[in-house]
C-alpha cells in the first residue's frame, strides 16, 4: 500500500499544483474566458461536451486515425530498423534517405499527401505512419544492435536456423528497446493525427480545435478539446504498456 502511495501521490500533487498555478494565474491576470479559460471553467465545459455528444464523433475519427495509422507504421518500421541494424549495405543506403525525410516537416508535406489521396481517413493514416516510422525504425534498431553477442553466439553454437535466431533470441532480447520505440510512436500518432486534420476534413478532434477557435469562438472548448486529447495520449500510452507487461511476465 505504501509503494502504491508512493507512486501515485506525487504525479497527483504536481497535478494539484498545476492546477492551483493555472487557476492563479487567471485570478492575477483577471482574464476572461474567451482569452484563457481557468480549469473550473475548462472541466464545466469538458463535461458539457460529453454530454451533449460534441466529442464522440470527433473522438472516434481519430481514434481510427491513430491505431490505423499507428499499425502501419510500426509494421512498416520494425523490420526495416532490424535490417538496418544487421545490414551495413542497408544501413549506408537507406540511412540518409531516412533522415533526410525526417528532416521535412510533416506540416510541409501534409498538404500534398492530402491533395495526392484526398482528406479522408487513409491520407490522415499515411500522415500518421510517416510520423510514427522514424522513432520506431531507430529504436528497433538501436534495440537489435544492442544484443548481447553471446546470446548470438550461444544461438550459432547450437545451429538454430535464422528464423530461430530472430524469433527465440533477438526479438525477446531486442524487445525493452522495441517497447520503448513504440511509446514514443504511440504519443507521437496522437499528434500526427491532429496535424493531419489541420490539413482538412469534416471530423476530428483538430477540426474541433479549429472550430472552437474560429467560427464558435468557443475557448473553453478548445480547452477542453486538448484535455481530451492529451487523455487519449495517456491512455494509448498506458495501454502499450500493458502490453509490455504483460509480454514480458508471459516470456
Amino acid at each position: 500500500m505504501t509503494a502504491r502511495r508512493e507512486r501515485v501521490l506525487p504525479p497527483l500533487l504536481a497535478f494539484v499544483a498545476f492546477l492551483a498555478a493555472w487557476q492563479g494565474l487567471v485570478w492575477l491576470g483577471d482574464y476572461p474566458p474567451f482569452i484563457l479559460p481557468g480549469p473550473l471553467v475548462v472541466a464545466g465545459r469538458f463535461v458539457e461536451a460529453c454530454a451533449d455528444g460534441t466529442f464522440w464523433p470527433h473522438l472516434g475519427t481519430t481514434l481510427a486515425e491513430i491505431l490505423l495509422g499507428f499499425a502501419v507504421g510500426s509494421a512498416a518500421a520494425l523490420p526495416t530498423g532490424y535490417v538496418l541494424a544487421r545490414s551495413r549495405l542497408a544501413n549506408r543506403v537507406l540511412s540518409p534517405y531516412l533522415v533526410a525525410a525526417q528532416a521535412v516537416p510533416i506540416l510541409a508535406l501534409a498538404p500534398l499527401i492530402a491533395l495526392w489521396f484526398g482528406t479522408g481517413l487513409l491520407a490522415r493514416a499515411i500522415i500518421v505512419a510517416l510520423v510514427v516510422f522514424f522513432p520506431v525504425a531507430i529504436s528497433a534498431m538501436v534495440a537489435v544492435r544492442g544484443v548481447d553477442r553471446r546470446l548470438l553466439e550461444m544461438a550459432r553454437s547450437y545451429r538454430v536456423t535464422r528464423r530461430q535466431r530472430i524469433v527465440l533470441v533477438e526479438i525477446p532480447a531486442a524487445l525493452p528497446g522495441i517497447v520503448g520505440g513504440l511509446r514514443i510512436g504511440i504519443t507521437l500518432a496522437v499528434v500526427g493525427a491532429i496535424v493531419a486534420e489541420w490539413t482538412g476534413g469534416e471530423q476530428g478532434l483538430g477540426v474541433l480545435i479549429n472550430l472552437a477557435r474560429g467560427s464558435l469562438f468557443d475557448i473553453p472548448l478548445l480547452f477542453a478539446t486538448l484535455v481530451l486529447i492529451a487523455l487519449v495520449g495517456i491512455a494509448l500510452y498506458g495501454a502499450v504498456l500493458l502490453v509490455e507487461r504483460r509480454v514480458a511476465a508471459r516470456s
